[in-house]
């Protein structure tokens, strides 16, 4: 898996992956030892990858393109675009954040997993950009990319995940599709305000 989650990030292989909601103002200051809590209380042993969100996770959505999954949860009141003119330092945890799980079925080189990893962020922003969110996420977004090792299929990785290869557009396609109906609802609610 690679991952820019805050438990079990970077590149490596590991048994599961948590997606766990928090309340918004989520205040521990031991996300990592907090997450692995919640991942021994799953039963789930090994190294994993922990995800966190003040988003409801019970409002995931699912999309599938040729064999590429995609998760994604979203909350999206705290959002802006990435090189945004003087924003900086450590984000203060808001409701929201995007986070996107995908798991494909072949295995990929490390290169093609870091490719994987930013061929789901431009899907992740092509969706907020034709919902109108005029944004390119949240400050608090992670992603997870799942494969299987070479050795376990028993055949060569995939060296390519960008938007144009196989993979990549499958990727691309499953992401786009999850974020759209992740967010759209949010984005409609958003507009029309409390009791419109």
């Amino acid at each position: 898996m690679v991952s820019s989650a805050v438990l079990g990030g970077g590149i490596g292989e590991r048994e599961w992956v948590v997606n766990a909601q928090v309340p918004p103002g989520y205040d521990r200051l031991d996300p990592v030892a907090h997450l692995r809590e919640l991942a021994a209380g799953a039963g789930l042993p090994g190294p994993g990858v922990g995800l966190m969100t003040a988003a409801s996770v019970a409002d995931r959505r699912h999309a599938v393109d040729g064999g590429a999954h995609a998760v994604v949860t979203a909350g999206i009141g705290v959002r802006g675009w990435a090189a945004a003119p003087g924003v900086g330092g450590v984000a203060v945890p808001h409701p929201g954040t995007i986070n996107i799980i995908v798991s494909l079925p072949v295995p990929l080189t490390d290169a093609a997993l870091v490719n994987a990893v930013a061929t789901a962020t431009e899907a992740k922003t092509q969706a907020l950009v034709e919902l109108g969110a005029d944004a390119s996420g949240t400050p608090t977004d992670a992603v997870c990319v799942a494969a299987p090792a070479p050795a376990l299929v028993g055949s060569g990785a995939e060296p390519f995940a960008g938007p144009r290869s196989l993979w990549g557009a499958r990727l691309a396609r499953a992401v786009h599709r999850a974020t759209r109906e992740a967010c759209a609802g949010l984005l409609a609610a958003e507009r029309t305000g409390p009791g419109a």
